[in-house]
C-alpha cells in the first residue's frame, strides 16, 4: 500500500530520504514507504539509474552517504534473493566422449600390439649391431694373430670376395630389370588403388607405402613378375613415395588419375578385389586387370570397395579363400599378402600353396594344416625382402 504525500511536508520528505528505504518504481516516478509503511519484502531495481533521486539531496547534506547505503542495501536484497552463481574457475570444461568397453578393448589390445613390436624391433637392432660386433671382433682378432704376409693375404681375399658379391648383385639386378621389363609387356596387370588418401590418418598411409614398397620388391623376385600400377598417386601419398630410395627408377606405372581414366579404353577387363564380392575367382585370366583398394582402414570402412566397383560399373571378384581354410578372422588381407598371393599363383597355378604360403599363420583358424610360416617367420621374410632390395636400381 502507498500512503499519499503529506502536505506541508518538506520536498526532500515528499520525495523520500535514501534512509527512508525502499522505493517504489510505479510510471516512471518514485514513491515513498512510509517508516511505519505496510509493504515489505519488495524486489527493486537498482536507484542507480534514477534521475530524479540522483538530483534530490538528502535531508542532511550528505548525499553521497546516503547513497552508499541504499546502493548496499539493495546489493544485500539482491543477494538474498538470487541463487549465488557457482564457480566455474575449476570446471574443466566439457568431457571426452567415453569409449565403450569393446573400444576400450581393442585400444588396449592396439597399444599392447605396437609396444610389442617397438620391442621386438629394439631387440632386432641390439642383435645386429652385436652380431656385426663379433664378426669385428673376430676379424681384428684373426689379423692379429699372423704375420704381415698372412694379413696381406687375408685383407686381398677378403676385398675378391666382396667384389663378387657385388658383381653377383649387379647381375641379378639386371636379370630383375629384364624380368620387369618383359612384365609390363606381357605380364598380368595389377593396379593398387590409391584414391583412399582422404580417409586414413598419415600412420596409416605410412603403412601403405611400407607394403607398396614390399610389393615392388617381391615382384622384382618373382620368376614371371607382373606388371604394377598405382593409380591416384597424388597428395601425401606420392610424397611419402617420393622419399622411398630410388622410387624414380621403379619399373612400375605411376598416375595421379583414377584407374577408371587411364584404363578407360579397358573398362570391360577391369575386376575389382574385395571381400565383400559375391563371385569367387577361379583363375587369373591374363586379359583381366585386378585392381587391389589402397587402403589401412582397421576395419572402419567395410563395403567400400565393393561400392565403388558397382558405382563405376566395373567386375568385383574375391579370392577362393574359404574354399581352401577358414580364418581365424575376417578375411580381409592387407595390400601386400593380396598382391603377393596374386603373384604365387601366377608362379604355381595353385591357390592353396598360395595361400599357405603368404597368409600368417596367426589369421588362419581352424586349419588341418599349419603351414610353413608363422608370424615371426613371416615379419622376418618381409624384412628380409625390404632390406635386401637394392636402393639404386628401382
Amino acid at each position: 500500500m502507498i500512503v499519499p504525500h503529506r502536505s506541508g511536508a518538506p520536498q526532500n520528505q515528499r520525495h523520500g530520504s535514501l534512509e527512508d528505504g525502499p522505493h517504489l518504481y510505479k510510471n516512471g516516478r518514485v514513491s515513498t514507504l512510509l517508516q511505519f509503511g505496510c509493504i515489505t519484502n519488495l524486489k527493486f531495481p537498482s536507484l542507480e539509474n534514477s534521475p530524479r533521486l540522483a538530483a534530490a539531496p538528502a535531508a542532511d547534506g550528505s548525499s553521497k552517504k546516503s547513497k552508499t547505503l541504499a546502493k548496499s542495501q539493495m546489493t544485500q536484497t539482491a543477494e538474498n534473493d538470487q541463487i549465488a552463481p557457482t564457480n566455474d574457475s575449476n570446471d574443466p570444461g566439457p568431457h571426452p566422449p567415453q569409449l565403450s568397453k569393446n573400444a576400450q578393448k581393442k585400444l588396449l589390445k592396439l597399444q599392447r600390439w605396437e609396444a610389442k613390436k617397438a620391442e621386438k624391433k629394439a631387440l632386432e637392432k641390439e642383435k645386429k649391431q652385436k652380431e656385426a660386433e663379433r664378426k669385428r671382433s673376430e676379424w681384428e682378432e684373426k689379423l692379429a694373430s699372423v704375420s704381415e704376409e698372412e694379413k696381406t693375404k687375408l685383407i686381398e681375399s677378403r676385398r675378391e670376395m666382396r667384389k663378387e658379391r657385388m658383381e653377383k648383385r649387379s647381375e641379378e639386378k639386371e636379370k630383375k630389370m629384364e624380368r620387369l621389363r618383359w612384365a609390363k609387356e606381357a605380364g598380368q596387370k595389377i593396379v593398387v588403388d590409391l584414391e583412399f588418401a582422404d580417409l586414413m590418418s598419415s600412420n596409416e598411409i605410412h603403412s601403405l607405402v611400407q607394403q607398396i614398397m614390399y610389393c615392388y620388391a617381391v615382384n622384382g623376385r618373382c620368376t614371371s613378375p607382373s606388371h604394377l600400377w598405382l593409380t591416384g598417386c597424388r597428395g601425401e601419398i606420392e610424397t611419402q613415395l617420393q622419399r622411398l630410395p630410388g622410387f624414380d627408377k621403379w619399373i612400375i606405372e605411376k598416375e595421379s588419375q583414377s584407374y577408371i581414366e587411364v584404363l578407360k579404353d579397358q573398362k570391360e577387363n577391369l575386376v575389382y578385389l574385395t571381400a565383400d564380392a559375391e563371385t569367387v575367382l577361379d583363375v587369373l585370366d591374363p586379359k583381366k586387370i585386378y585392381v587391389v583398394g589402397g587402403l589401412v582402414d582397421r576395419n572402419r570402412w567395410k563395403g567400400i570397395t565393393l561400392k565403388k566397383a558397382k558405382e563405376q560399373g566395373i567386375q568385383s571378384a574375391k579370392l577362393p579363400i574359404a574354399n581352401y581354410l577358414k580364418m581365424s578372422s575376417s578375411q580381409v588381407l592387407t595390400v601386400n599378402q593380396v598382391i603377393e598371393i596374386l603373384l604365387k599363383f601366377v608362379e604355381t597355378r595353385d591357390w592353396k600353396t598360395s595361400f599357405f604360403q603368404v597368409i600368417p599363420q596367426r589369421k588362419r583358424g581352424g586349419c588341418e594344416e599349419a603351414g610353413e610360416d608363422n608370424e615371426e617367420e613371416d615379419g622376418e621374410k618381409k624384412r628380409k625382402c625390404i632390406e635386401e632390395e637394392p636402393s639404386d636400381d628401382g
